[in-house]
C-alpha cells in the first residue's frame, strides 16, 4: 500500500512550512525594549506605547482610536509630562508626551540612548476654569491678579483686586478655594510661566515649572483631577485643559494678554498665540504669553519626543513605523480632528516643520516609513 507513504510526505511537507514560517518570523523580529509586538502585514502596524501629557490625552487617545482600522495600535498613558520624559529616557516607552520642551539638562540625561526629536502636534489653552454659584459668564482676570488668587493674598471672589476688572458683575463673597496639580505637569510650566511673567512675588516665591511649591491650595492628579475638584467645589478655581473644561460644562475667564485686550480662550485666539513665533532649528518653542494682539495668553504647545534614531535607542523596527504613522496622521488629517476636540491646529509654517522633523527620523540609520 502506498498511500501511507504518501500521507507522511504530506505530513511532513506541512510541518517543514510551519517551521520555515516560524524561522522566518524569528530572523525578521526586531529586538527592543518596547512597542511593535505584531510583525504582520506592513511596518505600521502592531502596537506603540507612549507616555506623559495629560494635556495632550484627548487628542492622542483620538488619533490612535482612528488609526486602530489601520492595523495600528496606541498604547497612551497619561502620567505627566515629566514622568513621560522620564519614561523615555529610561527606554520603557517609544515616545514621551511633553507640554514644555525639554530642558538642556534633560536632553544630557537622555543622550544615552541618542539624540532626543521635538515634534510638535497641536496648540491648546490652559484655562482659568472656575465654579462660582451666580457667575456664569463675563469674569476678566489678568496675570497679577490670578498670581495673587493663586499666591493666596485674594481670598474671596468680591475681593478688590477682582471687582475692579469686573465693573458691573456681581461678584459673590464666596471663599476662594484652589485646586492645582499634584503630578510633575508641562500644563503647571504653562501656567506658572505666565504667572511668573506678570508677578514679581510669583517669580520669586514660586517660579516657573513642571513642579513647584504650591503656597496655597489642593492639589490633584492630571487635567481630569483638578477638572473634577473643581467640579464639586462651589468657588473653586484651576487651571485646565480646554478640552477638559468644556467636558466638564465649566465656565472660565477672559484673560487680559500682552496687547492689554481680555481674550477668551477659543480654537482661533489659541492658534494666534502660535503665529509669528520665532522657533529654532530644534523645535524647542513655547507660544505662553504670546505677543500676538489676538492672542489668549495661557496657551501651550504639546510635543511627541522621540529619539532621532528611534531603533538606535532600543525601538523595534515596527514601533519605529508605527510612530511615524502616528505622528504622519497627526500633522494630517489629524489636524482637523484636533479641532473637535477644542485643539488648535499648528498654523501652516508650524506644521511643515513639524513634517520636515518626522521625516527626518531614523531607524538604524534608514529613513522610516509609517
Amino acid at each position: 500500500m502506498r498511500s501511507r507513504p504518501i500521507l507522511l510526505l504530506a505530513v511532513s511537507a506541512v510541518l517543514a512550512l510551519a517551521l520555515a514560517a516560524c524561522g522566518s518570523s524569528s530572523s525578521n523580529s526586531n529586538s527592543g525594549t518596547s512597542g511593535g509586538s505584531s510583525t504582520s502585514g506592513s511596518g505600521a502596524s502592531g502596537s506603540i506605547n507612549g507616555a506623559g501629557s495629560t494635556f495632550a490625552q484627548p487628542i492622542y487617545d483620538q488619533w490612535g482610536s482612528n488609526l486602530k482600522g489601520q492595523g495600528l495600535t496606541v498604547n497612551y498613558q497619561p502620567v505627566g509630562s515629566g514622568a513621560g520624559i522620564q519614561q523615555l529616557t529610561a527606554g520603557t516607552v517609544d515616545f514621551a508626551g511633553s507640554d514644555p520642551p525639554m530642558k538642556d539638562a534633560e536632553i544630557s540625561a537622555a543622550k544615552g540612548k541618542g539624540a532626543p526629536a521635538h515634534i510638535p502636534t497641536v496648540l491648546g489653552a490652559i484655562t482659568v476654569s472656575y465654579n462660582l454659584s451666580g457667575v456664569k459668564a463675563g469674569l476678566k482676570l489678568d496675570g497679577p491678579t490670578i498670581a495673587d488668587m493663586f499666591l493666596g493674598k485674594v481670598k474671596t471672589w468680591k475681593d478688590p483686586e477682582i471687582a475692579k476688572l469686573n465693573p458691573g458683575l456681581q461678584l459673590p463673597s464666596t471663599a476662594i478655594t484652589i485646586v492645582h496639580r499634584s503630578d510633575s505637569s508641562g500644563t503647571t510650566k504653562g501656567f506658572t510661566s505666565f504667572l511668573a511673567a506678570h508677578s514679581p512675588a510669583w517669580k520669586s516665591k514660586v517660579g516657573a515649572d513642571k513642579d513647584v511649591k504650591w503656597p496655597t491650595g489642593t492639589g490633584a492628579k492630571g487635567n481630569a483631577g483638578v477638572a473634577g475638584a473643581i467640579k464639586q467645589t462651589d468657588g473653586g478655581v484651576g487651571y485646565v485643559e480646554a478640552a477638559y473644561a468644556l467636558q466638564n460644562n465649566f465656565t472660565f475667564a477672559d484673560v487680559k494678554n500682552k496687547s492689554g485686550k481680555f481674550v477668551t480662550p477659543s480654537l482661533d485666539s489659541t492658534t494666534a498665540a502660535g503665529t509669528g513665533v520665532k522657533v529654532p532649528e530644534d523645535l524647542r518653542f513655547t507660544v505662553i504669553d504670546s505677543p500676538s494682539p489676538s492672542a489668549y495668553p495661557i496657551a501651550s504647545q504639546t510635543f511627541v519626543v522621540v529619539y532621532q534614531d528611534l531603533c538606535k535607542a532600543g525601538v523595534s523596527k515596527a514601533a519605529a513605523s508605527g510612530v511615524v504613522k502616528f505622528l504622519n496622521y497627526g500633522l494630517g488629517a489629524g489636524q482637523d480632528v484636533a479641532k473637535q476636540l477644542q485643539y488648535a491646529p499648528l498654523p501652516a509654517p508650524l506644521v511643515a516643520k513639524a513634517k520636515a522633523k518626522v521625516a527626518s527620523l531614523k531607524c538604524n540609520g534608514s529613513p522610516i516609513t509609517g
